[in-house]
């Protein structure tokens, strides 16, 4: 079971070590969240620093990023945060790191911290539009050529832009505009029997059932 308070401690420990060897105050805060999950938040300018001293201190050992990925808030200023998840196999550790952006201020890339933070960084930039400094790669990665936008960005449409479909009379697939046959609906995904207690016509049977003092169900 992980100890929150020794995550804690651990997490002080890396903000202490971040200030003496990259100053700045490079760790904003730091939290454990669900009482399992150490998270530090970070100045998205000194990120890189952070990152290869937490790889190469043998009190950390970070040594693999095992994702980085997006989140958006589009009521903030700064509606991205760009999420590092980090393991340290030698010491059986984990911790998350947050930078926060906006749409036009890129994030240094850790492609030579991590190599394989090319593959991630991509993702991010298709997922979300966040803008890597240093990323010599940075294409659509998950969709389309001539895509646009960004599909999780809480404010890209649900039906998208652009359908896909087979045209007998063009024999080949063509894209184009969205073209809805009927309003987009959003549903509540209950069961018909969970959302529904009575149907239509049962009435009279649930009345002469309540009258007679019969209780409905199952009995244990």
């Amino acid at each position: 079971m992980v100890d929150a308070q020794a995550l804690q401690a651990l997490g002080a420990a890396i903000a202490e070590a971040a200030d003496a060897l990259v100053g700045d105050n490079v760790v904003e805060e730091v939290f454990v969240e669900r009482g399992a999950e150490l998270v530090l938040r970070a100045r998205r300018d000194r990120i890189v620093p952070l990152m290869e001293m937490l790889r190469d201190d043998p009190r950390f050992a970070f040594e693999q990023v095992m994702d980085i990925c997006g989140m958006d808030w589009p009521e903030r200023a700064e509606r991205f945060e760009v999420v590092y998840n980090l393991l340290s196999l030698a010491l059986n550790q984990r911790v998350r790191v947050l930078v926060s952006t906006d749409e036009a201020t890129p994030v240094p890339s850790l492609i030579n911290v991590w190599p394989a933070a090319t593959w991630y960084e991509r993702e991010a930039w298709d997922m979300y539009g966040i803008v890597f400094d240093g990323q010599p790669d940075l294409r659509r990665l998950l969709t389309d050529y001539g895509f646009e936008g960004h599909p999780l960005r809480k404010d890209f449409p649900l039906t998208g832009h652009v359908q896909v479909r087979y045209d007998e009379t063009r024999k080949q697939v063509v894209n184009e505009p969205v073209v809805l046959t009927q309003d987009f609906r959003s549903f509540d995904f209950l069961s018909p029997w969970e959302g529904m207690t009575t149907l239509p016509g049962d009435e009279k049977v649930h009345q002469v059932r309540t009258e007679r003092g019969q209780i409905e169900g199952p009995q244990s």
